[in-house]
């Protein structure tokens, strides 16, 4: 039938700009019909965390909102991928399906197999990379284990013009869809979203609200200011780009070749969602095998504290509480709080990644975990196991006035920047007047730099040697 409708699969493509899945299903000539699958029962499916669950049940009504003003409807359906869109295929009549290439590899079985039974054509596009995670190879045809050849090979591949954003879509007739509201995506009681409120605004006006406040102020300056979380240095752009508000290949174009250390970051970016589909264990195992026999500690009151922000090394308990008040933490800081729970506490990374994939709005299993295997030195192109970051020397140097952590550490507010990043090392006179009183009103460290850098060497070179396997 000449009405019959194709679907628009969304999933990482919050947007109607610069979507090439939407761009075809323009393309057919016939009525499109939106849809989001709440995917959180396939199996091996990782459930967005609490802080990514806020941002989508925002995004999703900004996408509606959209979609209503150029003429689409948008269905919701909450279940099985393989099952929910062959079912809406017999409902609807629908002749094709457009959607989303998607790197995690439960989501690549979970399509494989909604493929097979949709009895329609499935077609996937390039909505979230720059690049075809599959097209990049090294010359022997494998994928790529090192950052640097692997940026260069992108580069030779070359990044074409953005779509334009469509003004009108032909609607088709909306079958029965979900309530927004009954997803309960949003937290109740406690609250504890009211950072987030305040810090984002989620969805496609938001990112590019954010995206031209970057263009035209910090890029200018990203190569030096994005070490420094005491400024507006970086994009913040990240949770955007997770959700596909704002697409990788307009933010490389709108950069231009000048800004290379931000396109090194989107490549970055790139590398992370390359190395999830050539290993898709990334999230869970060592891509160096030799870790495996690392002598983790299990110790859940340090897991407690370096979770709470409550570690006593204030530079690191700054970002573990941005990143509860806002879901967001500046990306050196990230670096350091992961440094200092999987060397100086010798604690597993996936702990790490976890509690970041449930407090992160911008949580990406591909950078997510690849990250977290950077750190601890047992992943692709990762810092040799050695490179432990001190927090106090990091912070005196990227938070000089101390700023960023009175900012989020107010109890140590009164300090000067002198004493702020290592407070212990204060008199006790100066403590007094600033009225800290440390294993009181702010800990003390919850371990000594010195000995857990030692012991971490040691746990590092007995087990792993710091060579790759």
């Amino acid at each position: 039938m000449s009405d019959a409708p194709v679907l628009l699969w969304l999933r990482r493509e919050l947007r109607l700009a610069d979507n090439p899945a939407l761009g075809a299903a323009l393309d057919s000539g016939r009525p499109v019909l939106a849809v989001f699958v709440l995917d959180e029962v396939s199996p091996g499916a990782w459930a967005p965390g609490a802080a990514a669950r806020w941002w989508l049940h925002h995004s999703l009504a900004s996408l509606a909102a959209d979609l209503a003003r150029a003429g689409a409807p948008l269905v919701l359906r909450r279940g099985r991928i393989a099952q929910v869109l062959p079912e809406l295929v017999r409902e609807t009549g629908a002749v094709a399906i457009h959607g989303g290439q998607a790197v995690e590899p439960w989501a690549r079985e979970a399509t494989a197999t909604m493929a097979r039974a949709a009895g329609v054509p499935v077609t996937l596009h390039r909505t979230a990379t720059l690049f075809d995670p599959a097209a990049i190879r090294t010359g022997a045809g494998g994928g790529y284990g090192i950052y640097t050849p692997f940026a260069r090979a992108c580069r030779a591949h070359g990044v074409p013009p953005p779509l334009g954003r469509p003004r009108h879509i032909p609607g088709a007739a909306a079958p029965g869809s979900d309530a927004l509201e009954r997803w309960e995506l949003l937290p109740t009681r406690p609250d504890w979203a009211g950072g987030l409120r305040a810090a984002w605004t989620p969805g496609e006006a938001g990112a590019q609200a954010r995206r031209r406040r970057f263009i035209g102020g910090a890029l200018a300056h990203y190569a030096t200011g994005r070490d420094r979380p005491d400024t507006d240095g970086t994009s913040m752009l990240s949770p955007h780009l997770a959700f596909g508000e704002i697409s990788a290949r307009q933010l490389w174009h709108d950069a231009g070749a000048g800004a290379a250390r931000w396109r090194d970051e989107l490549l970055w970016r790139e590398f992370c969602a390359h190395l999830l589909w050539h290993h898709p264990t990334l999230p869970e195992a060592p891509l160096r095998p030799a870790f495996a026999a690392m002598p983790w500690r299990d110790d859940a009151p340090d897991l407690r504290a370096w979770r709470g922000g409550r570690t006593g090394l204030p530079i690191v308990d700054a970002g573990m509480r941005q990143l509860r008040e806002c879901g967001w933490m500046h990306n050196r800081v990230r670096m350091l709080a992961a440094s200092l729970l999987v060397k100086h506490l010798l604690l597993p990374w996936q702990a790490g990644q976890r509690w970041f994939w449930d407090a992160l709005a911008d949580a990406d299993l591909a950078s997510n975990a690849a990250s977290w295997q950077w750190v601890a030195g047992c992943g692709a192109d990762a810092a040799p196991y050695f490179r432990i970051f001190n927090p106090v020397l990091q912070g005196r140097k990227f938070d000089p006035d101390g700023a960023y952590v009175r900012r989020f550490v107010p109890e140590l507010a009164g300090l000067s920047a002198r004493w702020i990043h290592a407070p212990w090392e204060a008199p006790p006179e100066v403590l007094a007047e600033a009225g800290v009183r440390l294993g009181g009103s702010y800990p003390t460290p919850i371990v000594d730099l010195a000995a857990g850098r030692a012991r971490a060497l040691r746990a590092f070179a007995e087990h792993v040697r710091g060579r790759p396997t």
